[in-house]
């Protein structure tokens, strides 16, 4: 049975990627064997309660392998029917070319940058530990999973997810098992010519179990070595040798069937090779009764033991469980409102990384469930929780985390920990490094994960540190994103707006933009202004005639050179302009009141490159911006240099 079944995920894989004439096959049929056992002999699911809160997390890391994943949700019976793997690959499939989380029933997680699946299963994995500290009672264990991933020799080369590995080895996440599919060949060849090292060895340094299964067809042997993982108090590695395209005569073991399908007669000889005599997505009665038997009906018995759990966690624990209740529904524990944020008077002056950090805290009081950190610059960043210490393995419950200089790999984790459910995260680093976290913040905004990045130092201000650390283009960058709100609040007041936003949204990420330098409080910013994206901070009279926006620390020089400006005679309106696309999404009659279409003289200033300012200013209007790199020197130097002062903004705009 076990290996008729194997050969059904093998032929599913095959005939829908020859079908579409697109898609990898190689690592469908190579790791089916380590698929199966897995699926019907480890993992806990539901498919009717595909997102049952306690249920095992499983990603394919190796995402270009998505049909091995599609196969095994249609045959445990999720929402993946026959016609869905038919149309693989086709425009508005249930079945992408890579898994999508949202999109298709039963995919815990999108995957195909790779690398990134086994960092996202770190912070699933930790994300667990947390809750199960929290919520957890004796003869309760509400939260009780484990994480597995199947990745491939890609996911091991590409350096995020040794960032992550490392991390979790110091955290000490046991419930993560990783299986590697070890086939040594990659898509241009032999692994050998660019990767020679010993991943285990590896493995075995950061301080996770590992073990190795030299027969990756041996079903039972694969199943052992994960009952032994599950009994190790460290995270685990299950180095599995396999044979890419297994199966297929002539391709088989070679990269030939990587990245291609088999074409119709490599096909025909591996249907007579395995003994396959069904037609194409034909799949025998037996195989549907195996998986039936071993993951459906084992995971609908073990979802009603739980329900049964937590009707009575209810009645003992009651104030724990309406806690849970909401975790279960996908909301947060607690409301937050702009009442439980710190008031700042008109005048008062604070970097606004002292205001974020005051925001941070005020949010913790209220959320039970807020958490992060910063890759190793918490004191830079300001962003620790005050009440609380670093979480570790002793120490699970602590709501800062350290997660070391791994910007990449802390953004990777801090999505797994979104797509778990019940936490809200957040993560800091300088602002010129968000460079080295985007592909997270994509994969956030392409999951719609409620991921907070605080972004410190950022701009020329930073001064003496110099060019390497003074962010140009990476406001565009972020911009450019679609599904990420960027915030670049103006002073004290627009930064618990903005913290308030963020953690009041349910599928968008935020990235919040914040300064080293000290801004004042403007008289005209306004906390319930901040979600429209931008809003007038200051204006001299109704019949104005010019307009400066700007952003964040220009604010407060707008204002100044506005004033004046009007001292000359000016009749002058300066919006404030903390989020480009909150503005964006704002409706036509909204934007003519802020930007009135007749009042042509306008002049944007910021401290980045000037690109995204000429869709509000024209080619009539000037921007004040950057498009070089910067330079080291104290910061009112370079500042000035750059032409960010008064008098340089009422030239440009008396030259208008």
């Amino acid at each position: 049975m076990s290996q008729l079944s194997v050969n059904a995920i093998r032929f599913l894989g095959i005939d829908a990627i020859e079908k579409a004439k697109s898609g990898h096959p190689g690592v469908v049929m190579g790791a089916a064997p380590m698929a199966y056992s897995l699926y019907t002999k480890h993992l806990r699911v539901n498919p009717a309660v595909s997102n049952w809160i306690n249920r095992d997390r499983f990603i394919l890391s190796a995402g270009h392998g998505s049909m091995l994943l599609y196969a095994l949700l249609h045959l445990s019976g999720f929402d993946v029917t026959i016609d869905d793997l038919k149309h693989f690959r086709q425009w508005g499939s249930k079945t992408p070319g890579h898994p999508e989380y949202g999109h298709t029933d039963g995919v815990d997680a999108t995957s195909g940058p790779l690398g990134q699946g086994i960092s996202m299963a770190v912070g699933l994995a930790q994300a667990e530990r947390f809750l199960a500290a929290k919520y957890n009672k004796p003869d309760f264990p509400i939260f009780n999973h484990y994480t597995y991933v199947i990745a491939g020799d890609g996911d091991f080369m590409e350096g995020v997810s040794g960032e992550a590995s490392s991390y979790a080895a110091k955290q000490q996440l046991n419930k993560l098992i990783v299986l590697y599919d070890s086939n040594d060949i990659c898509l241009d060849g032999e692994t050998n010519a660019a990767f020679t090292e010993n991943v285990r060895a590896r493995y075995n340094a950061y301080g996770w179990h590992t073990a190795i299964v030299e027969d990756g067809t041996d079903i039972n042997a694969i199943s052992l070595a994960i009952e032994e993982a599950k009994a190790s108090n460290k995270p685990s590695l299950i180095e599995i040798k396999t044979t890419i395209g297994y199966g297929a005569p002539t391709k088989g073991g070679t990269n030939a069937v990587h990245g291609a399908p088999l074409g119709a007669e490599e096909t025909a000889a591996t249907r007579r090779h395995l003994g396959w005599e069904y037609p194409p997505f034909d799949v025998p009665e037996e195989v549907y009764d195996d998986f039936k038997e071993n993951v459906e009906k084992r995971g609908v018995a073990a979802y009603q033991k739980w329900l049964e759990m937590l009707a009575a966690y209810k009645t003992a624990y009651p104030n724990e469980a309406k806690e849970v209740e909401a975790i279960i529904r996908g909301e947060d524990p607690a409301t937050l409102t702009e009442a439980d944020f710190p008031v700042f008077d008109d005048g008062f002056s604070q970097a606004t990384r002292h205001s974020s950090q005051a925001a941070i805290n005020a949010a913790a009081a209220v959320l039970p469930n807020f958490l992060g950190g910063s890759a190793d610059l918490a004191h830079s960043n300001m962003t620790y929780i005050n009440d609380d210490g670093l979480q570790d393995a002793e120490h699970p419950l602590n709501r800062n985390i350290q997660f070391g200089v791994r910007e990449f790999g802390m953004a990777t984790i801090l999505n797994g920990m979104a797509l778990h459910g019940g936490l809200r995260v957040f993560g800091g680093t300088f602002f010129v490094f968000s460079d080295y976290l985007k592909a997270a913040m994509r994969l956030s905004a392409l999951q719609g994960l409620p991921v907070v990045y605080v972004f410190t130092h950022d701009s020329i201000a930073v001064g003496e540190d110099g060019p390497t650390h003074e962010p140009i283009e990476q406001l565009s960058g972020l911009r450019a994103i679609p599904n990420l709100t960027v915030l670049r609040p103006a002073d004290a007041r627009e930064t618990q707006a903005a913290w308030h936003y963020a953690l009041t949204q349910k599928s968008t990420p935020t990235a919040l933009v914040l300064t080293r330098q000290n801004l004042v409080v403007e008289k005209g910013t306004s906390f319930t202004a901040v979600e429209k994206g931008a809003y007038v901070v200051y204006e001299s009279s109704a019949d104005f005639d010019t307009i400066l926006l700007a952003s964040g620390s220009e604010i407060n020089l707008a204002v100044e050179a506005a004033k004046k400006l009007v001292a000359q005679g000016g009749k002058v309106r300066v919006v404030s302009v903390p989020s480009t696309e909150l503005f964006d999404d704002q409706p036509a009659e909204y934007k003519e009141m802020i930007l009135p279409n007749a009042v042509r003289k306008r002049v944007a200033i910021e401290m980045a490159a000037t690109q995204p300012w000429y869709k509000y200013v024209g080619l009539d209007g000037k921007v004040i911006g950057i498009d070089t790199f910067g330079a080291s020197a104290p910061a009112s130097e370079v500042i000035e240099h750059y032409g960010f002062t008064v008098d340089n903004i009422v030239n440009t705009v008396n030259h208008l």
